[in-house]
């Protein structure tokens, strides 16, 4: 179906208006950092105790579906993006299933964050491992951000720690420890901005992984966490839409490209 005018123009009064939103600066507050550890500290505590439980799928018809190949996405629960003093916490869940693979071959794509720029494009322009040791590492990233329709470019450094539960069964959590936006990404006045300054499109990131081996394949579900400026309450009503389908799809474009990453690996271990 074609889109109508009205579609046209109500598309490009959202397209304008993030782009007016975006373009404004919004710079981070403590009462919003206060916020969101808060809101992680609970996903922590609450961490401890379902990521001993298998992984849980709804039913048969999407048990089927992920043997099939889709990422199964949605929100970790009600009023997500939940708003935050200043800010919105954008909290999903996806799942993935990768077959004929084992969890050590899973996590060695995982954990190979030099090739994060090669097979996480176009979001991921840049990577690099700093440190790794047997259950923690940290690395770096350069992210081009284009959630609001405008290209942002962020630095940032991160921390991901794994925890085995038995042969068949890991998590991890991983986090920012800095994230800075670059200012003229790609330009002759390329620099990076106070940590906490800029759009706000991104200020904090979190996420709980467990991986479950099983039926032939390894289960991934991915639950990422967030920090961003909230945007007028008035315009919710037409931006909230936006917001939520580009949560859902960025998740969903993560765990495609490891599923790739792996099945990459497992083609060229194959070859030899």
């Amino acid at each position: 179906m074609k889109p109508t005018g009205t579609m046209r123009t109500s598309r490009t009064a959202v397209v304008t208006l993030l782009l007016a939103i975006a373009a404004r600066a919004a710079d981070l507050k403590p009462e919003t950092v206060s916020a969101w550890e808060e809101y992680v500290k609970g996903k922590n505590v609450a961490a401890k105790s379902f990521v001993n439980a298998p992984i849980v799928v709804a039913d048969s018809d999407s048990w089927a579906a992920l043997r099939s190949g889709k990422v199964l996405v949605a929100p970790a629960g009600a009023n997500i993006p939940r708003r935050v003093p200043s800010g919105l916490v954008h909290d999903w869940i996806g799942t993935a299933f990768i077959p004929n693979a084992t969890i050590p071959q899973v996590l060695a794509a995982v954990r190979d964050y030099d090739r994060y720029k090669n097979v996480c494009r176009p979001g991921v322009v840049d990577s690099r491992t700093c440190l790794t040791a047997e259950d923690e590492d940290q690395f770096s990233l350069v992210l081009i951000n284009k959630a609001l329709l405008v290209k942002k470019a962020l630095e940032g450094d991160y921390r991901a720690t794994y925890f085995r539960l038995d042969d068949h069964r890991w998590y991890s959590i991983a986090e920012s420890t800095r994230l800075q936006e670059i200012e003229g990404f790609g330009g002759a006045d390329t620099h990076l901005l106070p940590d906490g300054e800029g759009t706000g499109l991104i200020w904090r990131a979190h996420s709980i992984s467990r991986y479950e081996e099983r039926d032939g394949g390894v289960v991934i579900q991915f639950e990422a966490l967030v920090l961003s400026r909230d945007v007028p309450a008035a315009l919710r009503w037409m931006i909230d839409p936006t917001i939520r389908r580009v949560s859902r799809e960025s998740i969903q474009l993560s765990l495609q490209q490891t599923r790739d990453a792996v099945q990459s690996n497992l083609a060229v271990a194959s070859a030899h």
